[in-house]
């Protein structure tokens, strides 16, 4: 049962997202300060780097706990027996961190302040590749359909599980946990296609 690792990553990954580059949000978009040259390493390049690192992090975490719930509560047992070891989601996890890390690199290198004293990218074919894959296509539609085919799923596999008569504790706690992942995917779905259409 790798579930809850895999939340605890996207729990760490959210907080990241929550101190870091929100608070600096709210402190300077908010009260409406210039970023100046001298701050845009920090502001600009630092912050965004890390916003969209964490966030893809924690959003992948997420739907790996889904896909491997839906793995656990499948009744055929060669499904089951797709869940990794412990050892293995350690890896994956490791894996997805050093993926997005990587991949967000040009973030730090594109995002200049501007003129106007924000956060821009500077390139043009950049600019482009970051909006319809890094916003459209890896926070909307992949996650969208990922969690629209694996939380149903787990769902239909949770109803089987509770058609059984004799039900163990610890099959309560797996339940629950299966349960709490359906509604968490169904609010990751409901809120990101808005997002993903203004974009």
């Amino acid at each position: 049962n790798n579930g809850p690792l895999y939340l605890l990553v996207s729990s760490i990954a959210n907080l990241i997202v929550i101190l870091y580059p929100f608070l600096t949000r709210i402190i300077f978009d908010g009260y409406n300060y210039l970023v100046t040259p001298n701050t845009g390493l920090f502001l600009c390049k630092l912050r965004f780097f890390t916003l969209h690192t964490f966030d893809l992090i924690s959003l992948t975490s997420f739907c790996m706990a889904t896909f491997d719930r839906y793995l656990i509560t499948a009744r055929d047992v060669h499904i089951r027996r797709m869940s990794t070891t412990r050892q293995r989601t350690k890896q994956i996890i490791l894996a997805i961190v050093i993926i997005f890390s990587l991949h967000n690199i040009p973030i730090a290198v594109y995002f200049q302040v501007s003129q106007t004293g924000h956060c821009d990218i500077s390139s043009n074919g950049y600019s482009r590749y970051y909006l319809y894959v890094c916003q459209v296509l890896l926070h909307g539609i992949l996650p969208i359909i990922f969690l629209s085919i694996f939380g149903p799923l787990t769902l239909k596999h949770l109803k089987k599980l509770q058609c059984r008569t004799h039900i163990h504790h610890h099959s309560k706690h797996d339940k629950q946990l299966s349960f709490m992942l359906f509604l968490m995917s169904f609010t990751i779905v409901m809120s990101s296609i808005p997002y993903c259409i203004e974009q």
